[in-house]
Protein backbone atom coordinates (compact mmCIF):
# COMPACT_ATOMS: atom_id res chain seq x y z
CA UNK A 1 0.00 0.00 0.00
CA UNK A 2 1.57 3.55 -0.94
CA UNK A 3 2.32 5.80 1.86
CA UNK A 4 -0.24 9.08 1.49
CA UNK A 5 1.88 12.38 1.19
CA UNK A 6 1.97 14.17 4.00
CA UNK A 7 1.47 17.92 3.74
CA UNK A 8 4.12 20.33 4.44
CA UNK A 9 3.81 24.27 4.78
CA UNK A 10 7.09 25.70 2.65
CA UNK A 11 8.35 29.60 3.01
CA UNK A 12 8.20 31.20 0.05
CA UNK A 13 10.99 33.40 1.03
CA UNK A 14 13.72 31.29 1.87
CA UNK A 15 12.70 28.19 1.36
CA UNK A 16 12.25 26.48 4.73
CA UNK A 17 9.92 23.82 5.77
CA UNK A 18 7.71 24.06 8.79
CA UNK A 19 5.01 21.10 9.82
CA UNK A 20 2.62 23.59 10.53
CA UNK A 21 1.86 26.99 9.45
CA UNK A 22 2.87 29.25 11.47
CA UNK A 23 2.50 33.25 10.99
CA UNK A 24 6.02 34.02 10.57
CA UNK A 25 8.73 31.94 9.06
CA UNK A 26 11.21 30.55 11.92
CA UNK A 27 13.94 30.93 9.76
CA UNK A 28 14.02 34.13 7.74
CA UNK A 29 11.91 36.19 9.92
CA UNK A 30 9.28 36.82 7.55
CA UNK A 31 5.43 37.07 7.68
CA UNK A 32 2.65 35.40 5.99
CA UNK A 33 5.04 33.73 3.58
CA UNK A 34 4.62 29.85 4.58
CA UNK A 35 2.28 28.44 2.16
CA UNK A 36 0.90 24.77 2.07
CA UNK A 37 2.34 21.78 -0.15
CA UNK A 38 2.44 18.03 -0.82
CA UNK A 39 5.56 16.21 0.56
CA UNK A 40 4.67 12.96 -1.21
CA UNK A 41 6.35 13.42 -4.49
CA UNK A 42 9.89 15.34 -5.69
CA UNK A 43 10.87 16.68 -8.71
CA UNK A 44 11.19 14.64 -11.69
CA UNK A 45 14.42 12.10 -11.43
CA UNK A 46 15.59 13.59 -8.14
CA UNK A 47 13.92 10.85 -5.98
CA UNK A 48 16.70 10.05 -2.90
CA UNK A 49 17.89 6.39 -2.99
CA UNK A 50 15.74 4.17 -1.21
CA UNK A 51 17.15 2.23 1.25
CA UNK A 52 18.24 -1.53 -0.28
CA UNK A 53 19.28 -0.29 -3.71
CA UNK A 54 22.40 -1.06 -4.90
CA UNK A 55 25.06 0.53 -3.82
CA UNK A 56 26.96 3.27 -5.41
CA UNK A 57 30.81 2.80 -7.26
CA UNK A 58 33.86 3.75 -6.19
CA UNK A 59 35.08 7.32 -7.92
CA UNK A 60 38.55 7.93 -8.50
CA UNK A 61 40.09 11.02 -6.72
CA UNK A 62 42.31 13.34 -8.52
CA UNK A 63 45.24 15.63 -7.40
CA UNK A 64 45.05 19.45 -7.89
CA UNK A 65 47.66 20.01 -10.37
CA UNK A 66 46.57 19.05 -14.03
CA UNK A 67 46.81 21.00 -17.02
CA UNK A 68 43.72 22.48 -17.41
CA UNK A 69 42.09 24.37 -20.33
CA UNK A 70 39.86 27.80 -20.63
CA UNK A 71 36.29 27.00 -20.55
CA UNK A 72 34.87 27.14 -24.50
CA UNK A 73 32.56 30.30 -25.24
CA UNK A 74 30.76 31.47 -28.16
CA UNK A 75 30.08 35.19 -28.46
CA UNK A 76 26.54 36.92 -28.21
CA UNK A 77 26.64 39.56 -30.72
CA UNK A 78 26.25 42.17 -28.09
CA UNK A 79 30.18 43.23 -26.75
CA UNK A 80 28.42 44.56 -23.92
CA UNK A 81 26.94 41.21 -22.63
CA UNK A 82 30.11 39.27 -24.04
CA UNK A 83 31.98 41.85 -21.40
CA UNK A 84 29.54 40.80 -18.35
CA UNK A 85 30.03 36.88 -18.74
CA UNK A 86 33.23 37.05 -19.24
CA UNK A 87 34.11 37.08 -23.32
CA UNK A 88 30.96 34.80 -23.72
CA UNK A 89 28.82 32.07 -22.89
CA UNK A 90 30.03 29.17 -22.00
CA UNK A 91 28.17 25.73 -24.02
CA UNK A 92 26.34 23.87 -21.00
CA UNK A 93 26.42 26.50 -18.43
CA UNK A 94 23.04 28.01 -16.88
CA UNK A 95 22.51 31.45 -16.60
CA UNK A 96 19.94 33.50 -14.45
CA UNK A 97 19.36 37.06 -15.42
CA UNK A 98 16.59 39.06 -12.46
CA UNK A 99 15.43 42.78 -12.95
CA UNK A 100 12.09 44.86 -12.07
CA UNK A 101 8.89 44.30 -14.48
CA UNK A 102 9.41 46.46 -17.67
CA UNK A 103 12.69 47.19 -17.56
CA UNK A 104 13.81 45.20 -20.02
CA UNK A 105 14.68 41.71 -19.60
CA UNK A 106 12.63 40.49 -22.62
CA UNK A 107 13.86 42.91 -24.87
CA UNK A 108 17.67 42.22 -24.55
CA UNK A 109 16.74 38.46 -24.29
CA UNK A 110 14.73 38.90 -27.70
CA UNK A 111 17.65 40.66 -29.16
CA UNK A 112 20.35 37.95 -27.84
CA UNK A 113 18.50 35.28 -29.38
CA UNK A 114 17.92 37.11 -32.83
CA UNK A 115 21.83 38.18 -32.82
CA UNK A 116 22.70 34.17 -32.20
CA UNK A 117 20.21 32.93 -34.70
CA UNK A 118 21.31 35.38 -37.42
CA UNK A 119 25.25 33.81 -36.86
CA UNK A 120 24.01 30.59 -37.64
CA UNK A 121 23.52 28.90 -34.54
CA UNK A 122 20.15 27.74 -33.18
CA UNK A 123 17.92 29.70 -30.50
CA UNK A 124 15.17 28.63 -28.72
CA UNK A 125 12.93 31.05 -26.87
CA UNK A 126 10.12 29.77 -24.27
CA UNK A 127 7.90 32.58 -23.51
CA UNK A 128 5.55 31.79 -20.31
CA UNK A 129 4.21 35.42 -19.99
CA UNK A 130 3.14 36.55 -23.27
CA UNK A 131 1.50 34.66 -26.58
CA UNK A 132 3.27 34.33 -29.89
CA UNK A 133 1.58 37.62 -30.74
CA UNK A 134 2.83 39.77 -28.55
CA UNK A 135 6.55 37.99 -29.07
CA UNK A 136 6.29 38.87 -33.25
CA UNK A 137 4.89 42.44 -32.35
CA UNK A 138 8.10 42.90 -30.55
CA UNK A 139 10.45 41.30 -32.52
CA UNK A 140 8.97 43.45 -35.31
CA UNK A 141 8.63 46.70 -33.63
CA UNK A 142 12.61 46.29 -32.99
CA UNK A 143 13.48 44.77 -36.39
CA UNK A 144 14.22 41.17 -35.64
CA UNK A 145 11.32 39.48 -37.09
CA UNK A 146 13.43 38.13 -40.27
CA UNK A 147 15.88 36.23 -37.58
CA UNK A 148 15.35 32.30 -37.14
CA UNK A 149 14.36 32.03 -34.03
CA UNK A 150 12.32 29.42 -32.42
CA UNK A 151 9.88 30.52 -30.77
CA UNK A 152 7.41 28.15 -28.31
CA UNK A 153 4.88 29.56 -25.48
CA UNK A 154 4.51 27.41 -23.10
CA UNK A 155 4.21 26.61 -19.48
CA UNK A 156 4.73 23.16 -18.53
CA UNK A 157 8.07 21.79 -17.85
CA UNK A 158 7.27 18.34 -19.60
CA UNK A 159 6.10 19.67 -22.97
CA UNK A 160 9.24 22.05 -22.65
CA UNK A 161 11.26 19.42 -22.02
CA UNK A 162 10.05 17.00 -24.80
CA UNK A 163 10.19 19.60 -27.49
CA UNK A 164 14.00 20.03 -26.25
CA UNK A 165 14.79 16.34 -26.63
CA UNK A 166 12.81 15.72 -30.03
CA UNK A 167 15.04 18.01 -32.31
CA UNK A 168 18.74 18.69 -32.33
CA UNK A 169 20.52 20.43 -29.16
CA UNK A 170 20.10 24.38 -29.76
CA UNK A 171 22.84 26.81 -28.48
CA UNK A 172 20.70 28.69 -26.06
CA UNK A 173 17.45 27.59 -24.61
CA UNK A 174 15.71 30.87 -23.21
CA UNK A 175 12.81 30.41 -20.66
CA UNK A 176 11.07 33.80 -20.17
CA UNK A 177 10.32 33.50 -16.72
CA UNK A 178 11.11 30.63 -14.50
CA UNK A 179 8.03 31.22 -12.48
CA UNK A 180 5.61 30.62 -14.67
CA UNK A 181 6.37 26.91 -14.84
CA UNK A 182 5.15 23.90 -13.48
CA UNK A 183 5.63 20.54 -12.97
CA UNK A 184 2.98 18.11 -12.77
CA UNK A 185 4.82 15.61 -10.28
CA UNK A 186 4.39 18.90 -8.19
CA UNK A 187 1.49 19.32 -5.94
CA UNK A 188 1.86 23.17 -5.78
CA UNK A 189 0.78 26.29 -8.08
CA UNK A 190 3.32 27.81 -10.23
CA UNK A 191 5.65 30.05 -8.89
CA UNK A 192 5.83 28.34 -5.25
CA UNK A 193 9.45 27.53 -3.79
CA UNK A 194 9.02 23.73 -4.90
CA UNK A 195 7.58 24.03 -8.65
CA UNK A 196 10.60 26.99 -9.04
CA UNK A 197 13.32 24.71 -7.36
CA UNK A 198 12.27 21.66 -9.58
CA UNK A 199 11.70 23.25 -12.82
CA UNK A 200 15.13 24.79 -12.56
CA UNK A 201 16.52 21.46 -11.63
CA UNK A 202 15.23 19.82 -14.65
CA UNK A 203 15.89 22.78 -17.53
CA UNK A 204 19.77 22.74 -15.88
CA UNK A 205 20.12 19.01 -15.87
CA UNK A 206 19.04 18.96 -19.76
CA UNK A 207 21.31 21.79 -20.60
CA UNK A 208 24.32 19.86 -18.99
CA UNK A 209 23.57 16.70 -20.61
CA UNK A 210 22.92 18.66 -24.04
CA UNK A 211 25.89 20.97 -24.15
CA UNK A 212 23.20 24.06 -24.80
CA UNK A 213 23.30 27.01 -22.96
CA UNK A 214 20.44 28.22 -20.42
CA UNK A 215 19.56 31.18 -19.77
CA UNK A 216 16.55 31.30 -17.11
CA UNK A 217 14.62 34.53 -16.23
CA UNK A 218 13.37 35.35 -12.77
CA UNK A 219 10.97 37.60 -11.33
CA UNK A 220 12.37 40.13 -8.45
CA UNK A 221 11.05 40.80 -5.07
CA UNK A 222 10.09 44.52 -3.92
CA UNK A 223 13.22 44.32 -2.06
CA UNK A 224 15.44 43.64 -5.92
CA UNK A 225 16.08 40.24 -5.01
CA UNK A 226 15.24 37.22 -7.40
CA UNK A 227 12.10 35.43 -6.40
CA UNK A 228 12.31 32.19 -4.62
CA UNK A 229 14.42 30.35 -2.92
CA UNK A 230 18.16 31.35 -2.92
CA UNK A 231 18.91 27.49 -4.20
CA UNK A 232 18.20 28.55 -7.67
CA UNK A 233 21.03 31.40 -7.38
CA UNK A 234 23.33 28.32 -6.54
CA UNK A 235 22.18 25.83 -8.87
CA UNK A 236 23.19 27.86 -11.54
CA UNK A 237 26.56 29.34 -13.36
CA UNK A 238 25.81 32.96 -13.46
CA UNK A 239 23.50 35.44 -11.62
CA UNK A 240 23.08 38.76 -13.91
CA UNK A 241 20.78 41.60 -12.28
CA UNK A 242 19.55 44.13 -14.94
CA UNK A 243 18.98 47.51 -13.59
CA UNK A 244 18.28 51.08 -14.40
CA UNK A 245 15.95 54.16 -13.11
CA UNK A 246 12.50 54.22 -15.59
CA UNK A 247 13.11 57.87 -15.35
CA UNK A 248 16.55 57.73 -17.51
CA UNK A 249 17.54 55.71 -20.30
CA UNK A 250 20.62 54.25 -18.84
CA UNK A 251 20.18 50.09 -18.12
CA UNK A 252 23.04 48.59 -15.90
CA UNK A 253 24.04 44.36 -16.59
CA UNK A 254 25.80 43.27 -13.54
CA UNK A 255 27.11 39.76 -12.63
CA UNK A 256 26.54 38.72 -8.78
CA UNK A 257 28.11 35.40 -9.31
CA UNK A 258 29.77 34.03 -12.35
CA UNK A 259 31.69 30.94 -12.20
CA UNK A 260 33.51 31.30 -15.55
CA UNK A 261 34.84 34.89 -15.38
CA UNK A 262 34.76 38.00 -12.81
CA UNK A 263 31.91 39.16 -10.89
CA UNK A 264 32.59 43.25 -10.93
CA UNK A 265 31.63 43.97 -14.34
CA UNK A 266 29.10 45.49 -15.40
CA UNK A 267 27.22 45.92 -18.72
CA UNK A 268 25.74 49.92 -19.92
CA UNK A 269 22.68 50.00 -22.37
CA UNK A 270 20.34 52.85 -23.50
CA UNK A 271 17.01 52.57 -24.07
CA UNK A 272 15.75 53.50 -27.24
CA UNK A 273 12.68 53.52 -29.41
CA UNK A 274 14.24 50.64 -31.87
CA UNK A 275 15.80 48.43 -28.52
CA UNK A 276 18.48 48.14 -26.34
CA UNK A 277 21.86 50.35 -27.42
CA UNK A 278 25.30 48.97 -26.17
CA UNK A 279 26.89 52.32 -24.44
CA UNK A 280 30.75 51.97 -25.48
CA UNK A 281 31.73 54.83 -22.99
CA UNK A 282 29.33 55.35 -20.15
CA UNK A 283 31.03 58.55 -18.77
CA UNK A 284 30.10 60.76 -22.10
CA UNK A 285 26.44 59.46 -20.95
CA UNK A 286 26.63 60.28 -17.27
CA UNK A 287 28.38 63.42 -17.85
CA UNK A 288 26.27 64.31 -20.87
CA UNK A 289 24.22 66.89 -19.37
CA UNK A 290 26.66 68.74 -16.68
CA UNK A 291 25.94 72.32 -15.25
CA UNK A 292 29.51 73.06 -14.02
CA UNK A 293 28.54 77.23 -13.23
CA UNK A 294 26.59 76.17 -9.87
CA UNK A 295 27.97 75.07 -6.98
CA UNK A 296 27.80 71.77 -5.40
CA UNK A 297 28.71 69.31 -8.46
CA UNK A 298 31.53 67.23 -8.28
CA UNK A 299 32.89 64.79 -10.75
CA UNK A 300 33.25 61.16 -9.22
CA UNK A 301 36.01 59.13 -11.07
CA UNK A 302 34.90 55.75 -9.93
CA UNK A 303 35.75 52.04 -11.74
CA UNK A 304 33.10 49.11 -12.28
CA UNK A 305 35.28 45.90 -12.43
CA UNK A 306 37.51 46.73 -15.01
CA UNK A 307 35.58 49.55 -16.35
CA UNK A 308 36.48 53.38 -15.60
CA UNK A 309 32.96 55.48 -15.49
CA UNK A 310 33.12 59.02 -14.81
CA UNK A 311 29.78 59.91 -12.67
CA UNK A 312 28.76 63.43 -11.26
CA UNK A 313 27.73 63.85 -7.28
CA UNK A 314 25.18 66.41 -7.04
CA UNK A 315 24.81 67.99 -3.51
CA UNK A 316 22.30 70.69 -1.98
CA UNK A 317 22.89 72.20 1.32
CA UNK A 318 19.82 74.64 2.23
CA UNK A 319 18.70 76.62 5.63
CA UNK A 320 15.92 73.98 6.84
CA UNK A 321 12.75 75.42 8.59
CA UNK A 322 12.06 71.87 11.03
CA UNK A 323 13.14 71.34 14.44
CA UNK A 324 15.65 67.79 12.64
CA UNK A 325 17.05 68.53 9.20
CA UNK A 326 16.47 66.19 6.15
CA UNK A 327 19.36 64.03 4.96
CA UNK A 328 17.98 62.79 1.70
CA UNK A 329 20.42 60.26 -0.74
CA UNK A 330 19.41 59.35 -3.98
CA UNK A 331 22.39 56.80 -5.44
CA UNK A 332 24.48 56.82 -2.57
CA UNK A 333 24.69 55.27 0.69
CA UNK A 334 22.45 57.32 3.40
CA UNK A 335 24.52 55.80 6.10
CA UNK A 336 27.51 56.98 4.47
CA UNK A 337 26.30 60.40 4.47
CA UNK A 338 25.77 60.57 7.67
CA UNK A 339 28.99 59.14 8.39
CA UNK A 340 30.57 62.13 5.82
CA UNK A 341 28.73 64.82 8.07
CA UNK A 342 29.92 63.84 10.96
CA UNK A 343 33.54 63.32 9.83
CA UNK A 344 33.59 66.96 8.05
CA UNK A 345 31.89 68.82 11.20
CA UNK A 346 34.53 66.77 13.92
CA UNK A 347 37.72 67.02 11.74
CA UNK A 348 37.26 69.50 9.24
CA UNK A 349 35.57 72.10 11.20
CA UNK A 350 32.55 72.86 8.91
CA UNK A 351 28.90 73.24 10.91
CA UNK A 352 25.87 71.65 8.91
CA UNK A 353 23.98 72.02 12.00
CA UNK A 354 20.27 73.67 11.09
CA UNK A 355 20.87 72.80 7.36
CA UNK A 356 18.93 70.07 5.04
CA UNK A 357 21.25 68.13 3.07
CA UNK A 358 20.47 66.53 -0.18
CA UNK A 359 22.63 64.23 -2.08
CA UNK A 360 22.33 62.75 -5.61
CA UNK A 361 24.46 60.73 -8.31
CA UNK A 362 23.34 61.98 -11.74
CA UNK A 363 21.91 60.01 -13.92
CA UNK A 364 20.25 57.84 -11.22
CA UNK A 365 23.60 55.46 -10.93
CA UNK A 366 23.90 53.91 -7.72
CA UNK A 367 27.24 54.07 -6.13
CA UNK A 368 29.01 51.43 -3.94
CA UNK A 369 32.39 52.45 -3.48
CA UNK A 370 34.26 53.57 -0.91
CA UNK A 371 36.26 55.94 -3.11
CA UNK A 372 33.59 58.15 -3.81
CA UNK A 373 33.45 59.71 -0.35
CA UNK A 374 35.99 62.55 -1.32
CA UNK A 375 33.72 63.63 -4.63
CA UNK A 376 31.02 63.44 -1.99
CA UNK A 377 32.42 65.64 0.09
CA UNK A 378 33.60 68.16 -2.28
CA UNK A 379 30.15 69.04 -4.05
CA UNK A 380 28.92 69.45 0.25
CA UNK A 381 31.85 71.89 0.83
CA UNK A 382 31.19 73.86 -2.28
CA UNK A 383 27.61 73.88 -1.83
CA UNK A 384 28.00 74.91 1.54
CA UNK A 385 30.35 77.46 0.84
CA UNK A 386 28.83 78.57 -2.64
CA UNK A 387 32.06 78.26 -4.44
CA UNK A 388 31.46 75.86 -7.73
CA UNK A 389 34.07 73.30 -7.90
CA UNK A 390 35.90 73.61 -11.05
CA UNK A 391 34.89 72.11 -14.59
CA UNK A 392 38.05 70.55 -15.09
CA UNK A 393 38.66 68.49 -12.07
CA UNK A 394 37.99 65.02 -10.60
CA UNK A 395 37.96 63.37 -7.18
CA UNK A 396 38.47 59.81 -5.34
CA UNK A 397 39.51 58.85 -2.51
CA UNK A 398 38.23 56.73 0.51
CA UNK A 399 37.73 58.92 4.31
CA UNK A 400 38.13 57.77 7.30
CA UNK A 401 36.87 58.56 10.79
CA UNK A 402 39.84 60.67 11.41
CA UNK A 403 39.76 62.29 8.31
CA UNK A 404 42.36 61.06 6.56
CA UNK A 405 41.69 60.37 2.89
CA UNK A 406 43.39 56.62 2.33
CA UNK A 407 44.48 55.30 -1.00
CA UNK A 408 42.18 53.73 -3.72
CA UNK A 409 43.00 50.93 -6.00
CA UNK A 410 42.86 51.36 -9.33
CA UNK A 411 44.35 55.12 -9.63
CA UNK A 412 45.63 54.79 -13.01
CA UNK A 413 42.88 53.59 -14.82
CA UNK A 414 40.96 56.40 -13.54
CA UNK A 415 43.09 58.97 -14.15
CA UNK A 416 43.31 57.78 -17.79
CA UNK A 417 39.62 58.24 -18.31
CA UNK A 418 39.68 61.50 -17.20
CA UNK A 419 42.58 62.69 -19.29
CA UNK A 420 40.64 61.42 -22.23
CA UNK A 421 37.45 62.93 -21.13
CA UNK A 422 39.48 66.59 -21.37
CA UNK A 423 39.53 66.78 -17.10
CA UNK A 424 42.95 68.59 -16.55
CA UNK A 425 42.86 68.23 -12.38
CA UNK A 426 42.60 65.52 -9.71
CA UNK A 427 42.30 65.03 -6.14
CA UNK A 428 43.49 62.07 -4.98
CA UNK A 429 44.90 61.00 -2.02
CA UNK A 430 48.13 61.00 -1.05
CA UNK A 431 48.88 57.31 -0.56
CA UNK A 432 48.91 54.53 -2.69
CA UNK A 433 51.13 54.63 -6.29
CA UNK A 434 50.63 56.87 -8.93
CA UNK A 435 51.77 55.50 -12.23
CA UNK A 436 52.43 59.36 -14.13
CA UNK A 437 53.46 58.29 -16.72
CA UNK A 438 51.91 59.79 -20.00
CA UNK A 439 49.44 61.56 -17.51
CA UNK A 440 48.98 64.97 -18.26
CA UNK A 441 46.54 65.79 -15.42
CA UNK A 442 47.48 67.72 -12.59
CA UNK A 443 47.11 65.86 -9.81
CA UNK A 444 46.85 67.60 -6.34
CA UNK A 445 47.44 64.70 -3.50
CA UNK A 446 45.36 64.55 -0.19
CA UNK A 447 46.15 63.42 3.42
CA UNK A 448 43.21 64.96 5.31
CA UNK A 449 39.42 66.21 4.75
CA UNK A 450 40.64 69.33 6.59
CA UNK A 451 42.75 70.15 3.34
CA UNK A 452 39.39 69.97 0.95
CA UNK A 453 37.93 72.18 3.55
CA UNK A 454 40.89 74.96 3.38
CA UNK A 455 41.06 74.45 -0.29
CA UNK A 456 37.73 75.00 -1.40
CA UNK A 457 37.60 79.02 -1.59
CA UNK A 458 40.49 79.24 -3.67
CA UNK A 459 37.79 77.12 -6.64
CA UNK A 460 37.00 80.23 -8.43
Amino acid sequence: MAKASKTIFVCQSCGATSPRWQGKCPSCSEWNTLTEESDGAGPPGTGLMRRGATSGRVIPLESLRGSTQEAPRFSTGLAELDRVTGGGIVPGSALLIGGEPGIGKSTLLLQLTASLARAGKRAVYFSGEEAAAQVRLRAARLGLDDAPVALACETSLAHILATLEAGPPPDLIVVDSIQTLWAEAIEAAPGTVSQVRASAQALIRHAKTAGSALLLVGHVTKDGQIAGPKVIEHMVDTVLYFEGDRGHAYRILRAVKNRFGATDEIGVFEMASYGLREISNPSELFLGDRDASSPGAAVFAGVEGTRPILVEIQALVAPSSLGTPRRAVVGWDTARLSMLLAVLEARAGLSFAGKDVYLNVAGGLRINEPAADLAAAAALVSSLSGVPIPRDRVHFGEVSLSGAINATPLMGPRLKEAQKLGFREALVPAQGELDAAGLKLRTMRLSHLRELADEAPSCD
